[in-house]
C-alpha cells in the first residue's frame, strides 16, 4: 500500500468510453473526490467521455504510476483490460459497476458516495489476484499473453470438434475431443468456466481450473491443478480452425502442432473491496443463491 487510505491524495479515474452510462458516474465521482480536497487524474479517453478538466495520463499503465488508487467504471471487461495494462502495479483498484453481472466491479453505481466515504475512512479490505500467462510460437509468430480470468482454446466458426492434448509438468494428462478448453484462474471460475459447467473456486485458492467445453466423452470433467503447474496444450486438429483468446480479447489463430504453454504470471493486481463485502455475499447476490426451505 502506497499510503494509508485516509492519506490518499491522488485518485485515478478510468471508464469504459463506449458506455454512455459511465459519463455521469465519472462526473459525480470527480465532484465528490474534489470536495474532499483530493486530486483527480484520468486517462485521456475518460477525460473526453466525461468532459473532465485537469490532469490526464495517456493510458492506465501510465496513470497507475501517478495515483494512490484507481477507480474503474464499467463492467468486468473494463476491469480485465485495466488489470492486464497495470499488471504488477501496487496501486489498488476498485470497480464501479456500470455493466451487467459484474463480479469484479462489485460496487454498484448507487453506492458510489457511500463507497468513497468508506474508502477514505479506511473501511476496506485488499485482495491480491494472480494473473496467468501463455506463450509459444503460434502460426510461426512468437507471442506472450496475459490474462486475469482465463485462456480459452476453441474451434473457429465451423461447427466441428477439435482435438487437444494436455500435458501437466511434461506428463500427458489426456486428449480432449471437444469444442474447446478453458484454463481459468480462481477469479475466472465465475466467468466462462462456470457457464461451461466448471466449479466455483474461491479467489484465495492457489489453483488452475481446466474445463472442457462440450467434450465428446462423458468422463471428461473439470480438473483442478496447483498454480505452480506448467500446463501445455498441443493442437492436434489439422482441418478445423483453432483459436486462442485471453480474457475474451481478439483471437490468435493456431495451427496443428502449436503448443500453448500456460503458467502463473509473476504479476498480480490488488483489488479493493468495501468492508462487510465478501465473495459468498457476492455469489448470493449475483447468482441469486437463495437456497430453498423444506
Amino acid at each position: 500500500m502506497k499510503k494509508p487510505f485516509d492519506k490518499i491524495a491522488r485518485i485515478g479515474l478510468i471508464a469504459n468510453s463506449e458506455k454512455v452510462d459511465c459519463r455521469n458516474l465519472v462526473r459525480k465521482a470527480a465532484r465528490l473526490i474534489k470536495a474532499t480536497s483530493r486530486e483527480v487524474i484520468s486517462d485521456a479517453a475518460t477525460a473526453r467521455l466525461a468532459g473532465l478538466k485537469g490532469a490526464t495520463s495517456p493510458d492506465a499503465a501510465h496513470l497507475t504510476k501517478e495515483v494512490d488508487l484507481l477507480i474503474v467504471f464499467g463492467g468486468d471487461g473494463t476491469m480485465l483490460r485495466v488489470a492486464r495494462e497495470i499488471a504488477g502495479s501496487d496501486t489498488p483498484i476498485v470497480g464501479i459497476n456500470a455493466g451487467g453481472l459484474g463480479f469484479l466491479t462489485d460496487v454498484q453505481a448507487h453506492q458510489l458516495p457511500v463507497a468513497l466515504k468508506q474508502i477514505f475512512g479506511g473501511e476496506i479490505r485488499l485482495e491480491s489476484r494472480p494473473l496467468i500467462e501463455a506463450w509459444g510460437e503460434f502460426c510461426g509468430v512468437s507471442m506472450q499473453l496475459l490474462a486475469l480470468n482465463d485462456f480459452v482454446i476453441t474451434r473457429g466458426a465451423a461447427p466441428r470438434l477439435i482435438d487437444l492434448e494436455v500435458s501437466i509438468n511434461n506428463e500427458v494428462m489426456t486428449r480432449y475431443r471437444c469444442d474447446g478448453l478453458i484454463v481459468s484462474t480462481p477469479t475466472g471460475s465465475t466467468a466462462y468456466s462456470l457457464a461451461a459447467g466448471g466449479a466455483v473456486v474461491t479467489p484465495n485458492a492457489d489453483v488452475f481450473e481446466l474445463t472442457p467445453i462440450c467434450a465428446h466423452t462423458l468422463s471428461n470433467r473439470s480438473v483442478i491443478l496447483g498454480m505452480s503447474s506448467l500446463i501445455a496444450v498441443k493442437v492436434l486438429s489439422k482441418r478445423v480452425e483453432t483459436i486462442l483468446t485471453a480474457d475474451g480479447q481478439p483471437p490468435v489463430i493456431l495451427k496443428a502442432g502449436d503448443v500453448i504453454n500456460i503458467r502463473r504470471s509473476r504479476h498480480s493486481i490488488r483489488l479493493l473491496h468495501l468492508a462487510g463485502s465478501s465473495f459468498f455475499e457476492t455469489l448470493r447476490r449475483k447468482l441469486d443463491w437463495s437456497g430453498s426451505h423444506i
